[in-house]
């Protein structure tokens, strides 16, 4: 899962200067209320205390209404620069707060933190609301937005000023004084509860833990998993025993691995059940309210349902055009479960199982057969795959045969946590493009998942510019005393994946904030996330990060072989899986909620509506589906990944075409995607760098379901 940006206005530099002496004082011993001196403008965390985001966010508040004002009471007639160019660089201090609290909020939330954050949420979605629902502020927008022909606005300005309208007019710029008070009740509502949804979420996988204390049960675990498993029992006061969270590295090492049948069927259910026990963490009632406020919402703003809201500005318009999408893809990937499923009973069978395969067996009996199939084991392969190698030798050295990019680590540079490692970005010319960096490894008060963020916002006209601060978060296998981390398949991909949205993120040449980088709709965004996944069975590009971590040897093309012939193994399931999620999405946003409704219940109606294969669970059940629930980014918007892949499979067409290496290809693609941001219509960019429509019947073959 993927955190792109916040929902805040695009950060600038046009903060007023605080008043009086009082004001002043705090400006000095505030790090958020002073420019930052650090290179690049890093955040200075080391500087950066609890007790100073809310004085900060008040004043950064205070000082954006300063600005809006002024935008609101000017006697000039409305104009690009004077109204829509001002409020795109207006909010400073806000949206500096608003960045390093999203930042420390995913991947170090103390308990201190979800204490601020109580507080920092509702002041942030009132704040947006205030802006997005000023009656004068929205006037001077739709006049420039009617009179752009007239004022003689260019493309990119047009584009800027048009998606400005749209967001106002989406956030209740039409409704009344009354209904603009009723969405702003919503909204604030939706805030706390889309936090605490995150929280119960957090707090479940942290503290609900599969506790081993027979060796013999950890037959066929990695060594680095049963290492991590003793130092957490250690560390949680169970010396001698083997502890494991339900965190994805943990849990998929144990569902693909475990010999033991009862410890796999423990793990699933242990996930499975995360914040829905009926315990103070239990996401049910979250899940409710937010239903039904966001129906509530829907309606206030003129749609029949929130499904309608949340496609109707994006490039699938219409709920019909994103089901159909993947209900085409639906039907193939069932049936090709049915092959896969058939598969591994045949060789659960040949090996005395004597038991049906259940939904705890996928993971363990698809690797079997892989490694029947195509003689190699999961473990056997990630021992190439270390992650120093797959960052440096990898992702860097691919950025640099298609971009020309070079990664130079600023080891002085500050970070947000001494785990994460910062980087110097520059094109083929030595000029700075960005700062990067990576975190990769879980922690008790991080988020699950991975994700790519920025923490401020690129812009370059009129002899103003700022280049882009990204990083790139996951989840990893974490090294030990005896083992570096070594990435499974998935979490190659994953890196892989996350890489692609910091590449868009730091090759940005859009000129202003609200259309840089990722800054986009949902639709296109992840194309160049999904689309990066494919170089890494690149053979090349293989050979060039695929290192035995003991001996330096080179993954053997045998190795590299088996890896590409193996590419297309599963996807039954990976397809059935996300497609399942995706539409389960969609059927909780097109219902007119007003009762509560049992949330397993639902979800077992839609399965048997979709003719859901039981051994299959949806990507993520709804107690901790974080995309739809956690926030607005991904609701009723998850389908968008498989959206996207279709626009990636046939922009992969072009590579295969051209060459995976192809420059002159990587130009166009850099040129057309990766940097333009949202300055054009997301199709015709596509068309403009593939020279066609995408086509579904790519992904289907990619994938081996045609």
């Amino acid at each position: 899962m993927n955190k792109l940006f916040l929902s805040i206005i695009a950060a600038g530099c046009l903060a007023m200067p605080a008043a009086g002496a009082k004001k002043k004082t705090v400006k000095q011993e505030n790090p958020f209320l002073a420019p930052y001196t650090t290179q690049y403008g890093i955040p200075p965390f080391e500087q950066i205390k609890i007790a100073h985001y809310l004085p900060a966010l008040e004043e950064g508040i205070r000082q954006h209404n300063e600005e809006i004002n002024a935008i609101v009471v000017k006697r000039s007639r409305p104009d690009f620069e004077n109204t829509v160019l001002a409020l795109d660089m207006s909010g400073d201090v806000f949206n500096k707060v608003n960045f390093v609290f999203g930042t420390l909020n995913g991947t170090d939330a103390t308990p201190e933190m979800q204490e601020l954050a109580k507080k920092l949420s509702p002041m942030i979605t009132a704040h947006n609301d205030e802006v997005f629902m000023n009656q004068m502020l929205f006037e001077r927008i739709k006049d420039v937005y009617d009179h752009a022909d007239e004022l003689g606005l260019d493309k990119v300005q047009r584009r800027l000023t048009e998606k400005y309208y749209k967001r106002f007019v989406r956030n209740g710029a039409l409704l009344s004084a009354a209904d603009q008070d009723t969405l702003k009740s919503i909204n604030s509502r939706l805030a706390s509860l889309m936090l605490s949804f995150e929280n119960n979420v957090m707090s479940e996988i942290a503290g609900n833990m599969v506790v081993v204390d027979d060796k013999a049960r950890l037959a066929g675990l990695p060594q680095s998993t049963i290492d991590a498993a003793a130092k957490l029992a250690a560390d949680k006061g169970m010396p001698g025993k083997w502890a494991f969270t339900a965190a994805a590295s943990t849990r998929l090492a144990v569902l693909s691995s475990a010999d033991d049948r009862a410890l796999r069927e423990e793990m699933y259910k242990t996930y499975m059940a995360t914040a829905n026990r009926g315990n103070q963490y239990d996401n049910s009632k979250n899940i409710n309210e937010i239903l039904k406020l966001r129906q509530r919402k829907a309606k206030l703003l003129g749609f029949e349902t929130f499904a309608d809201y949340a496609i109707a500005p994006v490039m699938a318009s219409k709920v019909d055009a994103a089901e159909k999408l993947l209900l085409s893809i639906w039907e193939p990937a069932v049936k090709k479960v049915e092959e896969e499923v058939a598969d591994m009973q045949k060789y659960a069978d040949a090996h005395g199982a004597n038991f049906k395969i259940e939904a705890w067996d996928y993971y363990y009996y698809a690797d079997k057969v892989k490694a029947e199939k195509y003689n190699f084991s999961e473990d056997e392969v990630r021992q190439y795959f270390q992650i120093d190698n797959v960052v440096e030798k990898g992702l860097f050295w691919l950025a640099n045969k298609l971009y020309g990019l070079t990664f130079t680590k600023m080891p002085k540079a500050p970070k947000y946590n001494p785990e994460v490692t910062v980087y110097d970005v520059k094109d083929a010319q030595g000029k700075h493009i960005a700062v990067f960096m990576t975190d990769y490894f879980p922690r008790p008060v991080k988020a699950q998942g991975a994700w790519m963020m920025e923490m401020n916002q690129a812009y370059d006209f009129g002899g103003k510019s700022e280049r882009p601060i990204i990083y790139n978060v996951g989840s990893f296998t974490p090294p030990t005393k005896e083992m570096p981390s070594l990435l499974t398949l998935d979490e190659l991909e994953t890196a892989f994946h996350e890489f692609g949205h910091a590449l868009h993120g730091m090759l940005t040449t859009a000129p202003y904030k609200g259309l840089e980088g990722t800054n986009m709709d949902r639709d296109m965004v992840e194309l160049p996330s999904q689309l990066n996944e494919h170089w890494l069975l690149v053979p090349e590009v293989l050979k060039s990060y695929a290192k035995h971590y003991k001996t330096g040897e080179v993954i053997p093309q045998e190795l590299v072989n088996k890896l590409i012939e193996s590419s297309k193994f599963n996807q039954g399931f990976a397809t059935t899986e996300l497609v399942g999620a995706a539409l389960l999405d969609i059927e909780w946003h097109k219902v007119n909620w007003c009762e509560n409704i049992d949330v397993k219940g639902f979800e077992n109606y839609i399965s048997r509506k979709l003719g859901k294969p039981s051994i299959i669970e949806y990507r993520y059940r709804s107690p901790y589906f974080k995309h739809i629930f956690g926030s607005d980014e991904y609701a009723c918007g998850y389908y968008t990944y498989l959206w996207a892949q279709v626009l990636e499979a046939d922009a992969w067409n072009r590579f295969e075409e051209e060459g995976p290496l192809n420059t002159k290809t990587a130009a166009d693609y850099r040129k057309y995607i990766l940097e333009a941001g949202d300055t054009e219509d997301a199709m015709t960019l596509y068309k403009k760098f593939r020279g066609q429509e995408p086509n579904a019947n790519a992904l289907l073959r990619l994938r081996g379901l045609k």
